[in-house]
């Protein structure tokens, strides 16, 4: 994953909408646009633009089934960055950030 595309996921991530069209996908996949609106107190077009969001960031894929559009939750883009970007957070150690030296010097 190049450091385009994972900044496309991150700036994809960072909208609480998003995340929300994300978690109603999760829960069930391949709904059409209007079902992804139920219940949001957003407009359908506000949400036509953060599923676009999604999509460029390639966290939602689309399919036309007859007249309607479904929209598909992938998974990959999400998974690649724990596997490849946060992994390497895992090898910090936690006790270490605990230390007193640590809190009193702060960041920087």
């Amino acid at each position: 994953m190049s450091m385009t595309e994972r900044d496309a996921v991150f700036a994809a991530l960072a909208d609480e909408y998003r995340r929300v069209l994300l978690e109603r996908l999760r829960r069930k996949n391949g709904q059409t646009l209007s079902r992804l609106c139920e219940g949001l107190p957003i407009s359908r077009q506000a949400v036509t633009k953060h599923l676009v969001a999604l999509e460029e960031a390639s966290l939602v894929l689309t399919q036309r089934h007859g007249r309607e559009k479904l929209h598909f939750l992938n998974p990959v883009p999400i998974h690649a960055i724990a596997m490849r970007w946060l992994r390497q957070f895992d090898a910090v150690k936690l006790e270490v950030l605990s230390a007193p030296e640590v809190k009193a010097k702060g960041p920087g």
